[in-house]
């Protein structure tokens, strides 16, 4: 399948509402505020109240490698703005083809310092749950590994922390990972951004669709179980 960009205009098909890279902010029903682009997708569209697709561009990705080898931030994110304690999640569904193509709830306080929580098409051609947090430098943990191409993502933020979290059935969550986006556990960044992205680091190019999206504000009651 080849990937291009769509026409300046918006344009209705079907129900679905297609738009251009270059077009203005982004709108979801779900989201309390305008989503903007950091890098512009290959192309994207909003799918009724509660969906969205983005089409990664091909050899995208955003990571700085803690071997010192890679560098990259080209990887499309769809971002809002997000002030105090939240709740954001999303029934992930990802066209994978090549390695490390992945679909991707991020925040992001500045260029240095952003997370993500990935459901990527690994090495040993698995689907598996994936995170990285950058403070300068990234890491990269991987894991538990997905059987189909859909899975529930969730990110939850505490005060100062943050934690991610995988479902099957985006009612009982698992704990991928807590931690936090400064150097300090006393520390909050001074602004926050948060969204929906896709990647494509070895390939032409990844489809990711994001349904069922939901965002709150507030904290969840048990950060343990993700409720």
């Amino acid at each position: 399948m080849s990937y291009r960009k769509l026409p300046v205009l918006a344009v209705a098909l079907g129900g679905v509402c297609l738009f251009s890279a270059e077009s203005g902010p982004v709108t979801l029903k779900a989201i309390p505020s305008e989503l903007h682009w950091n890098v512009r997708p290959a192309s994207f569209s909003v799918q009724g109240d509660d969906a969205l697709e983005i089409v990664a561009p091909r050899m995208t990705d955003r990571f700085t490698s803690p071997l010192g080898d890679t560098a990259t931030h080209g990887a499309p994110w769809l971002l809002f703005d997000s002030a105090g304690d939240f709740v954001l999640d999303a029934k992930v569904t990802v066209g994978f083809r090549s390695f490390w193509d992945a679909g991707t709830l991020v925040i992001h306080a500045d260029d240095r310092h952003w997370a993500k929580l990935c459901f990527e098409y690994s090495a040993k051609k698995q689907p598996t749950i994936v995170s990285v947090v950058t403070r300068g430098i990234s890491d990269d943990s991987n894991a538990i590994p997905i059987d189909g191409n859909a899975v529930y993502l969730q990110i939850a933020r505490l005060g100062h922390g943050f934690v991610f979290y995988a479902s099957k059935d985006g009612r009982s969550w698992q704990v991928i990972r807590a931690f936090t986006l400064t150097d300090s556990a006393w520390e909050s960044p001074a602004k926050l951004r948060v969204g929906f992205g896709s990647q494509s680091p070895s390939g032409e190019g990844c489809r990711t669709v994001f349904s069922e999206i939901r965002y709150r504000a507030g904290r969840v009651k048990d950060w343990a179980s993700g409720d």
